[in-house]
This record gives structure tokens, C-alpha cells and sequence, in this order.
């Protein structure tokens, strides 16, 4: 145990929480050398989405200690590049945790010469990035861990263009947490610390109202933000844009750390929009929109004579995409989505003459891919959405304004979401995507999640379902142009793919799969066609995935 009562003694030397000290000390005392590798390793790194993970002491963990280090490696971060009387906008959602990590970024930003402005109180995370362009901040800082479980929380960075972080600026901060001392704390009221203004934030709703605002709308909307911190500001927004049926789901509306009535607070879960749709069944509701707990994430609901369907991320990709695309050739700016997603956003912007760039998986690399007159839309299929270049990451609320708008315009016509989306298909082909993921329980997860896809990539199954894999590529050594990444992709022939990576935000291995079946028969045939020939592609990559107990 000698290593590691070096390691806790060292850790806890610097550790603020006297309960996370306690914590550490009393599992080095009765020598639970397992427990405390839970607690160190791995350490939290920037991935996907920022820092993320359990809250827990030690390195593995978000508390406070981890967010003090974060922080001054942010402010080492800002120095080494030379960034004159830095400002790093500050911002918060409502989970355990998140006040106390929040002072913590505030006063060890002050302690180290960094002015701050912070955000009033729990809001959604896109007002952050917003600022940080609006008042031209070196930085920003969220702490959120967004759709993730309520043990979880975590650490979102943003660049002075108010995009999250890339490399190689997160090895650097990185680098400066690892070599982080004492923190020298500031506090509130000093000269360099300033709330944001409501004259502020009104900046950012005038905005879009004036893109996505329609006057006055019959179109009936339940909308839930899912026990996040996106309700009041959702709500006022939708009946500020013109909607006068606006429905909310209240056991959902006010912020909850606990998420008492989902399984996971994320709109991709199966059954997380239930209790909006029956609340929209009552209500004589036709659409139904949902954000995270975060608010930087759409999903959608529509009502249909046999019940309701719940969109997928690369429907309502297309279902943006078609009210947008225009606007881009126009403005002569580029629309881009991941490797992950559709191939569907390329087809139609190749006809309307606009620019579509692949990236890899997470808004930290879309959100640049327009350049630097901004990006006129894009979207990953995990229900992340950009639809105006003011907000340079994922935005739930200009999103779901957006598509509302669209669903009004639609309406007034006689016509409805599903209806544009068979527009779509009929002209495009039909692009079924579908996408699973399997979690991985116990301590040591990275890494068998890890050994998996390295196992698929060396030897691939020459068969899922009916159709024969005719090519594998290792994303690792990089794909068309883009940067390594963890993953494997299994061409389908001219019938399809399936893309195979760890999650980024949690312990869990996903895998994406597109078909896009001949144009033969009707979109019905099509469709029925796609779906048997997924289901034995999802079962035998399940099969092929082992990721033990």
C-alpha cells in the first residue's frame, strides 16, 4: 500500500472537500487497494464533451478538487498562449454538485488574475458559448454533465470562438492540471468578477425571435425540458415566437438533481418523452419537443392517426436541413454533420448547392467545420442541432424553435413533419438509420470497452444479418482526412454502413447503422425492406460485441 498512501496523501494535500479527504483517508486506513483504484484511475480526461464522470473524490471523479485543477489549467492554459487580461464566461446547471463546483471555477479563476463573468444563476448551457462570442471572452465554462445520469457530473470548455475545445489545447490544459499546486483563491465582488446582465441574455432571445418567430400559430405544443434547467426559458421563448397552445409537462418542468421519472434524463432513451406524450394525448397536443437536462439537445415527438412516433436525431436533421438549406446557399455558408449521422444532410445539400462537411463524433469539431464565416447548420444524430451561426455549439432552445416553426408552416398548408419527411425519402432515397448502445458495468469498462473495438477492427464478422461486410476501416488510423479516433466502420456494400466507437460521455460501446436500400417499390417497400434487413445486422453486431460481465 505504500504507493498508494503516496498517492492519496498527495491528492488530499490539495483537496478542499474535508468529506472527499475522509473518503480517501478511510479507504488507504482499511487498505481497500480496489476501491481506490475506483477512485484514481482512469482520471478524468477532455473527451467528446469535456470532462465527465461520477461524482466521487479523487481523479476518477468530478469534485471539487478535480474542478479546482481543471480551472487552473484553464488559467495556465489561457497564459501559455498568451491571451492578455483573459475573461471566461461561467455558467451552471441545477445538478448536485454543480453550485459548489461552480463557486469552486469562479474563485480559482479570480485567484489567478482571470476576470469572470458568470451567469445569474442555473440556465442552459448554449447562453454560455452565445456570450462567450456576444462579449468577446477568452473562454468559457459550463459545469453540466448534461444528459448523463444523476451521479454524474462534469466540466464543458469553450474557446474564445465559443466552440468546446480541440487539440491541442486539451492536452494542455490537461498538462497544467497534472502539474497543479495550491490554488490561489479570489472572491466575489473583486473588481474583475461581473454577473451577466438580463440586458444580455435578452440579447440572445431577440435573436431568435426575430430568425424563428411566427407571429401567432394555432400549432398545439407540449414541451418538457425533462426535470433540466431549460423550462422557463423554453416557454418564454415559445409563446414570445407566437404559440398560444403551449402545454408543459409539470412532474417534469422544475430542475431535479434526482430525474425522478426517467431512467436516464436523456431524449434518446427509450420511454424519456412517455409522460410528455400522455400529457400531450390530453392536451390535443400534435407535436411534442424535449431538451435535456442542459438544454443543449432537441427531441421530438409527432402525432399520427395510429398513435405516437417519437423522431429519430437524423430525422429531424432532415427535417431542419430542408427549412434551412436555402438560407445557406445564400448566405453562402456550409453545413456540416459526423461520421455517425446520415448520409442524407450530403445528398440534399449537394442538390441546393451548399457545402456538407463530415466530421468526427462531438459539436467540438461540426461546430468549426464552417470556418470562419460560421456554420449554417449542423447536427449529429444524438439529437444535437445548430441551426444559427450565433451559437457556435449544439442549442436545444434555437433548435426547437426552428422545428416548431417549420411544423407551423407545414400545418398551414395542410401538411405535417412526417409528411415533408416522405418529400424527403421520396426524392432521396430512404436513409434508415437506427443506432444502439450496450453499457459496460465494473470498474475496469474503458478498458473492455476498448478491447472490443479493437477486436472488431482486427477481425471483422464477413456477415450482419443478410448483408455482407465488403469493407472495414480502423478510425484509428484516421478516415478520409480526418483525425484518429476510437472506432471501427464496417462498409454494407452500396446498401449501407454500420459505425462501431465508445461512447464519449459514458461507459458504454455504440453503434450506428445506416441503410439505404435500392429505389424500388414503394417508400412503404423500401422502409419494410430497411427494417428486416436491420434487424439481423443489430443482433449478430450484438453478438459480435462481447464486452463480458
Amino acid at each position: 500500500m505504500s504507493d498508494w498512501a503516496a498517492r492519496v496523501r498527495a491528492w488530499c494535500a490539495l483537496d478542499p472537500d474535508e468529506g472527499d479527504r475522509a473518503a480517501l483517508e478511510a479507504l488507504l486506513a482499511a487498505g481497500d487497494e480496489a476501491a481506490l483504484g475506483r477512485h484514481f484511475e482512469p482520471p478524468l480526461t477532455f473527451g467528446t464533451a469535456g470532462l465527465r464522470g461520477p461524482e466521487i473524490a479523487g481523479p476518477a471523479g468530478m469534485n471539487r478538487a478535480t474542478v479546482r485543477r481543471a480551472t487552473q489549467g484553464v488559467a495556465a492554459w489561457l497564459a501559455e498562449a498568451g491571451v492578455a487580461d483573459p475573461l471566461v464566461v461561467v455558467g451552471r446547471d441545477a445538478r448536485r454538485g454543480s453550485e459548489a463546483f461552480n463557486d469552486e471555477v469562479v474563485a480559482t479563476l479570480l485567484g489567478a488574475g482571470v476576470r469572470v463573468l458568470e451567469m445569474p444563476r442555473p440556465l442552459p448551457t448554449p447562453l454560455v458559448p452565445f456570450a462567450v462570442k456576444a462579449v468577446g471572452a477568452s473562454a468559457g465554462v459550463v459545469v453540466t454533465a448534461s444528459h448523463n445520469p444523476p451521479q454524474d457530473n462534469g466540466y464543458k470548455l469553450y474557446a474564445g470562438d465559443g466552440a468546446q475545445i480541440v487539440p491541442p489545447d486539451d492536452e494542455v490544459v490537461e498538462r497544467h492540471m497534472a502539474a497543479a499546486g495550491p490554488a490561489r483563491l479570489g472572491l466575489r465582488g473583486a473588481p474583475g468578477h461581473a454577473i451577466a446582465s438580463e440586458g444580455l441574455l435578452g440579447r440572445y432571445r431577440d435573436h431568435l425571435l426575430a430568425r424563428f418567430g411566427v407571429g401567432e400559430s394555432d400549432l398545439a405544443i407540449t414541451y418538457t425540458p425533462l426535470h433540466g434547467v431549460g423550462g422557463a426559458t423554453a416557454t418564454d421563448l415559445l409563446a414570445r415566437a407566437g404559440y398560444r397552445r403551449l402545454d408543459v409537462v409539470a412532474a417534469q418542468f422544475e430542475p431535479d438533481p434526482a430525474f425522478p421519472t426517467l431512467p436516464f434524463p436523456n431524449p434518446e432513451e427509450p420511454g424519456a418523452l412517455d409522460l410528455a406524450i400522455e400529457s400531450a394525448r390530453a392536451a390535443g397536443s400534435s407535436l411534442v419537443l424535449a431538451n435535456d437536462p442542459d438544454t443543449d439537445r432537441l427531441g421530438a415527438a409527432v402525432r399520427t392517426p395510429e398513435g405516437w412516433r417519437v423522431l429519430r436525431g437524423d430525422e429531424i436533421g432532415a427535417l431542419l436541413a430542408s427549412t434551412l438549406l436555402e438560407g445557406a446557399r445564400h448566405e453562402g455558408r456550409g453545413v456540416a454533420t459526423s461520421l455517425v449521422s446520415s448520409s442524407l444532410l450530403a445528398a440534399m445539400a449537394e442538390r441546393a448547392g451548399v457545402s456538407c462537411a463530415t466530421t468526427l463524433t462531438g459539436f467540438k469539431w461540426i461546430a468549426r467545420a464552417g470556418g470562419p464565416t460560421g456554420l449554417a447548420f449542423g447536427y449529429e444524430e444524438a439529437l444535437g442541432f445548430a441551426v444559427d451561426p450565433f451559437v457556435a455549439d449544439k442549442d436545444g432552445l434555437s433548435a426547437a424553435l426552428c422545428l416548431a416553426r417549420l411544423a407551423h408552416q407545414l400545418a398551414a398548408t395542410g401538411q405535417d413533419l412526417l409528411t415533408r419527411l416522405d418529400e424527403l425519402e421520396t426524392a432521396f432515397g430512404v436513409h434508415a438509420t437506427s443506432a444502439v448502445s450496450v453499457r459496460a458495468p465494473g470498474a475496469d469498462a474503458t478498458a473492455r470497452i476498448a478491447a472490443a473495438v479493437a477486436a472488431l477492427a482486427a477481425e471483422a464478422p464477413r456477415r450482419l444479418g443478410e448483408l455482407a461486410v465488403t469493407g472495414v476501416e480502423d478510425l484509428a488510423r484516421g478516415w478520409r482526412g480526418l483525425p484518429a479516433t476510437a472506432g471501427v466502420r464496417l462498409a454494407l456494400g452500396d446498401l449501407g454502413r454500420v459505425v462501431v466507437r465508445p461512447s464519449g460521455t459514458e461507459p458504454k460501446v455504440k453503434a450506428y447503422l445506416e441503410l439505404t436500400p435500392p429505389r424500388e417499390g414503394s417508400l412503404a417497400d423500401q422502409r419494410a425492406r430497411a427494417a428486416a434487413w436491420s434487424e439481423g445486422v443489430l443482433s449478430d453486431l450484438a453478438g459480435a460485441l462481447d464486452l463480458g460481465a
